[in-house]
């Protein structure tokens, strides 16, 4: 069996023939067709069925009257023509044995020079030998004066052929094929051929959402089960919500689920240079989810042609995208109760779609997708981990809880990153560190241990991160510290991070802690050096953000009252002017400031009152660069706090209550 298997290659190998794969193209035939052209011009030109005379030879044969007749091309040159009956002649022969003439040619060359004297030999020897030729003037343009004139035009034509293809989205279906198509839908198209196999158990969290998309998923298997009771099909839901939060994974779910033709695209795709073409896309793309109904109509990104309409007075609106929008508002209208199309769209940018687009009866519902709290975290890290081989020591509910505003990409990239981290570093595993360091190198960047700081620099940095620690310990409020370090890491010289409580709702006192801490790292450098450097420009930024927001947004404060500035429509952008006078303005920025400074001088009493245990802290920090929880407990000892019960921690007593409430009654009945 083995030598006939390698029999068969050998003689599959030796065939020349199946060692090309010719694939068709249809400019074949153009280049066939061009090049017969040349050749059949070419070899019925006078330069290859033709042979040239000398002075002497044209005068013999002129005066043996063997000429038939003359044409004189272009007053350039004579074109002579024997007569039949003497083309028997050895000399006329000889003349035709090269083998690119035309061997049944009576056609001659003869360049004669001067016209004129050309024609006075012609008449005297008519006249002295009794010649019964003829002569007569022509004008004629040889194949390559042709082509030159020609070529231009053949360019022009080829170079918009080229790029009509290239914008139509390649080379396939023939020559010119695409440009015909450019108004065609784009969208891919997964059906029973091209089954999806997301489901809705490969998307974590996203509980509410869920429940939302997979009711309307029901809609479209079931339909009669809401329309017998009078009810109407939604025709559109919106999927709303940051970036990397699992929008377009509830689309893919939704495509394996639905088990109907799903129709995906992205807002982009309808946009083109052409005129007309996104609105000839959006009626070819309602026309074919029509066809195929029930289905499922996904534009990812939809404020790509979205945004909302004459916002660009200023500097002349897109024509071309408002077109597009309006056709799209018109297809989603149009629809009746009976097609069985819903049409599911995703942005992050909810606040600059048009009113149009956003009202009942085209996307009846808006599905909010949010960043997943605590435990949706945690079910995030138990989907991304099935892939890693993990070390025992892997703490996924540390984890979700050292994660707080991490979406479901960000937390999908943590996972990958500490499997690469423990990788370069020759594990066999990956162990709880791997994941710590992926979060530190996520959210600070890479570590720059080789940048240069001197012993001066090296030592304000200590103590402002240790003025992080220090005020945050002895602050009610303030997140616990689970890491400091001084080791430069992106664009920063150290970093702390904390383990923030998740809270819904946040009070004033909460607030202030905060701003307190946050500053507590130029605190330390005031009451150690009493000088104050640039190192605490980021603290800056957020802080004077944070009193803004107490201030302008929240209505937390006392002088302004209970007022907010805050425009959730997002229409204010495109407002010359504020929403209040310049009295306010000068009060608003009198109360953030005295809000930033009472707190700064708050965090330099507090330093004061615990120098020692900061210079300890700082010291230890010099020496093993990063310090954690554990350091604090040994210089501060345990937060004098006394700890909130957290949600998570309330349902477990509140279970074992109902639990030992059944016992009893259990006994009581016995």
């Amino acid at each position: 069996m083995k030598k006939e298997t390698n029999k068969k290659n050998n003689d599959n190998n030796n065939n020349p023939l199946k060692q090309f794969n010719f694939k068709f193209n249809f400019y074949w035939v153009y280049g066939i067709i061009f090049a017969l052209i040349i050749g059949f011009q070419l070899f019925n030109s006078t330069e290859l069925t033709s042979n040239k005379l000398s002075q002497n030879e044209f005068t013999t044969i002129l005066n043996e009257n063997d000429i038939d007749n003359i044409v004189i091309i272009n007053a350039d040159y004579a074109q002579i023509t024997i007569k039949n009956e003497f083309l028997s002649k050895e000399k006329y022969k000889k003349k035709q044995t090269n083998s690119f003439l035309n061997q049944n040619s009576a056609v001659f060359i003869y360049d004669f020079g001067d016209l004129q004297n050309f024609e006075n030999s012609l008449e005297k020897s008519k006249k002295e030998y009794t010649l019964d030729l003829d002569w007569k003037n022509d004008s004629r343009t040889s194949f390559l004066d042709s082509f030159l004139v020609w070529l231009p035009f053949i360019f022009i034509i080829g170079l918009w052929i080229f790029f009509m293809r290239r914008m139509s989205g390649g080379a396939g279906g023939g020559a010119g094929g695409q440009i015909f198509n450019i108004g065609k839908s784009k969208a891919k198209i997964f059906d029973q051929n091209t089954k999806v196999k997301t489901s809705f158990k490969d998307v974590a969290g996203l509980e509410g959402a869920k429940e939302e998309i997979q009711e309307i998923v029901d809609f479209l298997k079931n339909p009669d089960k809401y329309t017998a009771l009078g009810g109407k099909i939604p025709k559109g839901a919106l999927l709303v919500g940051p970036p990397g939060t699992g929008k377009t994974l509830l689309a893919k779910a939704v495509a394996g689920e639905a088990a109907v033709p799903f129709f995906s695209l992205s807002g982009s795709d309808f946009v083109e240079m052409f005129v007309g073409v996104g609105a000839s896309r959006v009626r070819d793309l309602f026309k074919q989810a029509a066809v195929k109904s029930p289905s499922i109509i996904f534009i990812d990104e939809i404020d790509a042609i979205g945004r909302a309409r004459g916002k660009n007075s200023m500097t002349g609106g897109n024509d071309e995208r408002e077109n597009t929008l309006n056709q799209l508002l018109t297809e989603m209208d149009g629809f009746g109760t009976n097609t069985n199309v819903i049409v599911i769209a995703a942005t992050n940018r909810a606040d600059v779609l048009d009113k149009a687009l956003m009202r009942a009866g085209r996307f009846d519902r808006q599905i909010y997708v949010d960043l997943p709290d605590k435990n949706e975290r945690k079910e995030i890290f138990e989907v991304h981990i099935k892939p890693l081989k993990l070390s025992k020591d892997v703490d996924l509910e540390f984890l979700s809880k050292q994660t707080p505003g991490f979406s479901g990409a960000d937390i999908a990239n943590v996972c990958n990153e500490s499997a690469l981290i423990a990788a370069r570093k020759s594990k066999k595993s990956v162990h709880h560190i791997d994941f710590l360091d992926a979060v530190d190198r996520i959210i600070g960047g890479l570590e720059k241990k080789n940048k240069i700081i001197t012993p001066k620099e090296r030592k304000t940095i200590a103590y402002h991160e240790a003025g992080h620690a220090t005020v945050s310990w002895m602050l009610e409020h303030a997140a616990p510290l689970v890491k400091v370090t001084i080791v430069p890491r992106g664009k920063s010289l150290g970093a702390a991070w904390y383990l923030p409580e998740e809270r819904q709702i946040v009070e004033t006192d909460q607030m202030l802690d905060e701003i307190c801490a946050t500053l507590g790292g130029r605190a330390a450098e005031k009451v150690m050096f009493n000088k104050i450097s640039t190192g605490a420009l980021n603290d800056l930024e957020k802080v004077t953000r944070q009193a803004r927001a107490i201030v302008s947004i929240y209505g937390l404060n006392d002088k302004i009252g209970n007022l907010t500035y805050y425009d959730s429509s997002g229409q204010g952008e495109y407002n010359f002017t504020k929403p209040y006078s310049e009295r306010t303005a000068q009060i608003i920025d009198e109360e953030i400031s005295k809000i930033i400074e009472t707190q700064y001088q708050r965090a330099i009493n507090l330093l004061r009152k615990h120098k020692d245990d900061l210079i300890k802290l700082a010291e230890v920090l010099i020496e093993k660069e990063v310090i954690f929880e554990d350091n604090l407990k040994t210089i501060f000892g345990e937060r004098p706090f006394k700890k909130e019960k957290t949600v998570e921690e309330l349902k477990n007593e509140a279970i074992k209550k109902m639990e030992n409430d059944s016992k009893i009654s259990k006994e009581i009945l016995e």
